[in-house]
């Protein structure tokens, strides 16, 4: 048995506290969804189960495809404050054009994502604040929801409403498609080698310049991936709520972001994580309304007791963050 000499600590354990510290940031938006899921399982018993996951996540594959949209963007190190604005208008064209004129609405959701590749390249080019443009183009997309929908109506297409009443066995198709969102994106973000050079874009773009990569290719790329699954996000929606309304979207913009927060994402950096984006969603839409209506919040007060729960999870992460260091 070796002896430590007085007055000595063992070299390994700052290491190790760190490694420590790491893991617990790693994991917590796992735990934040646990501590959720226990929270309604106490209150609520009966909501564990197929039915009641169906019914506590109707909305969630929509709020995680918003939140993988905002998430590219800040792996950029931008903010995209258009994207709830965007759902709309993509809700308002696939209750209207997708479905009574379903090569109009291709070509027109298509172009939309054009045009988010384009702010992309705006934004660099002209070295513009992303807040300002994407605030800007929020009032754009806004407008032509109206114009595309004035009213609240339409109906979504066939194929889709299908596609998001699948009822699988076992596990609810929220639950599916949560892990199928995840898993594609964490492998394309996170595994592969121009995913590296997308994130590298927002953690060390001196570096990426060096390399002889295109920072403006890179900010094009990444742009267009969030109006992509901004697209499949208004789609989603659509399908669940079978009509659209210019407005339908406007919350997704701050849900977004509080998703890539909640899982591990920081704006600066390029610091993302898909898989705990995919959690922070999860966590947002148990939180949003049916933990809260089991513990008899009113309405008027949910969106101040999300925001309470966004505060005590950046609290933790504050804390951890100082054992890393």
């Amino acid at each position: 048995m070796t002896a430590i000499a007085p007055g000595t600590t063992p070299t390994s354990s700052p290491r190790s506290s760190a490694a420590r510290a790491r893991l617990l940031r790693s994991l917590l938006p796992a735990l934040s969804l646990a501590l959720v899921l226990i929270a309604i399982a106490w209150l609520n018993p009966r909501a564990i189960s197929y039915f009641g996951f169906s019914l506590m996540l109707n909305l969630a594959i929509p709020i995680a495809l918003a939140t993988i949209a905002q998430m590219f963007v800040i792996s950029g190190n931008e903010l995209d404050l258009s994207i709830g604005t965007f759902v709309g208008f993509v809700g308002c064209v696939t209750a209207t054009w997708l479905k009574d004129a379903p090569l109009l609405g291709v070509i027109v959701l298509i172009g939309a994502i054009g045009v988010y590749a384009l702010l992309g390249a705006l934004i660099h080019l002209r070295n513009l604040p992303s807040i300002v443009v994407t605030l800007g183009m929020s009032f754009v997309w806004q407008g032509l929801a109206i114009l595309v929908l004035p009213k609240p109506g339409g109906k979504a297409p066939d194929w889709l409403l299908a596609l998001m009443s699948f009822k699988p066995p076992f596990i609810p198709f929220p639950i599916i498609a949560a892990l199928v969102i995840a898993a594609v994106v964490h492998f394309g973000l996170m595994r592969t080698s121009y995913g590296v050079i997308l994130r590298g874009s927002g953690g060390n773009p001196a570096a990426l310049r060096r390399a002889g990569w295109s920072l403006l290719r890179t900010k094009i790329v990444l742009f267009a991936l969030t109006g992509l699954f901004g697209v499949l996000s208004g789609m989603a929606l659509i399908g669940i709520t079978t009509s659209a309304d210019a407005n339908i979207g406007n919350g997704y913009t701050l849900l977004a972001i509080a998703g890539v927060i909640l899982g591990g994402g920081e704006f600066v950096g390029g610091r993302v994580s898909p898989i705990g984006a995919v959690l922070g969603a999860l966590t947002l839409a148990l939180a949003a309304s049916p933990l809260l209506t089991f513990m008899h919040i009113p309405p008027d007060w949910q969106v101040a007791a999300n925001g309470a729960i966004l505060i005590i999870v950046l609290a933790a992460r504050v804390l951890i963050s100082r054992r890393e260091r």
